[in-house]
């Protein structure tokens, strides 16, 4: 069993404010699991935390990115607490915040070898500030980390790209617009999108994205997990809900090898936003559900 590392990155900035709410509430995400038993369920040997700037809706002329400069600076502090603690004999949960915590996250395991990807969402993630209504680098992260977009995101401490785009994996996307998936079509990456996912099987993906990581002989891989990539009727508490999304039977068939891969490094949680669902309703069905794989780690 490896030892479990619980990361707290409680950021909203790679957000835009939206219809519902003047700051998006995901910053609260990993209090709101903590307070419903995630944390005691997870039972780990350290919980660590970056605390996160004050939320801003600051565009930052250079880059087109709102926040640029915080979300650089937060995500190289990130990057500097997790090279100290991840190894393959750790198994990090990081919980966000919103999806640009992968850029911290990357950082760490460029400067530790090649790693992969498996990015799991309801959306692709990969666009760039001129493809992006909000300029919000939570709908960038993906195409940041694989050195898409901005120099001064993209090549941090001169180490782009943080992911090769043969190495990632972008699962779940149901977001069927042309102009929306021409980025990732055009990329290297390994693009899933929900139908194809289904068409071609969820096990055969997975086994796919392991093959290609023994192939590659990459060092290990983490596993991005924005819950929105879940069927809107078992989790709408996010901020961009979408009709369909998989069901709990497939989202866990797909973590549970992934996760327990010696090779898989850890995962990222991301998007959950308590403030959509405030009974705590939703919440606990999804603690039970992901505790219950990640408990076999």
């Amino acid at each position: 069993m490896k030892e479990k590392i619980l990361i707290e990155c409680p950021t909203n900035l790679g957000l835009a404010q939206s219809e519902y709410a003047l700051e998006p509430g995901v910053n609260k995400l990993p209090d709101w699991l903590n307070q419903w038993g995630f944390h005691k369920a997870v039972n780990p040997s350290k919980t660590l935390r970056v605390e996160a700037p004050k939320y801003a809706m600051e565009l930052d002329v250079v880059t087109q990115v709102r926040n640029a400069d915080a979300i650089i600076k937060y995500a190289t502090e990130q990057m500097e607490m997790m090279e100290q603690e991840i190894s393959e004999n750790t198994f990090f949960i990081l919980l966000g915040g919103d999806c640009s915590v992968l850029i911290g996250t990357a950082l760490a395991l460029r400067r530790k070898g090649r790693f992969g990807v498996f990015y799991l969402d309801g959306h692709t993630d990969y666009m760039i500030p001129a493809e992006s209504n909000t300029h919000g680098a939570a709908g960038m992260d993906l195409s940041i980390v694989c050195g898409h977009g901005h120099q001064n995101l993209t090549n941090i401490m001169d180490l782009a790209p943080y992911i090769k785009q043969q190495h990632v994996y972008a699962v779940g996307n149901r977001e069927y617009d042309e102009d929306y998936e021409r980025p990732i079509k055009k990329s290297q990456v390994n693009y899933y999108p929900l139908d194809r996912l289904r068409s071609t099987g969820t096990d055969s993906v997975v086994m796919q994205f392991l093959t290609m990581v023994e192939v590659e002989n990459l060092d290990g891989y983490i596993v991005h997990l924005d819950v929105d990539v879940l069927n809107d009727e078992v989790m709408p508490a996010v901020d961009c809900p979408q009709a369909d999304g998989l069901s709990y039977a497939e989202f866990k068939g797909i973590l549970q090898p992934l996760l327990t891969n010696k090779k898989c490094y850890g995962l990222e949680i991301t998007i959950l936003d308590p403030d959509l669902d405030p009974t705590g309703e939703y919440t606990q069905e999804f603690i039970a559900q992901i505790t219950s794989v990640i408990k076999a780690v």
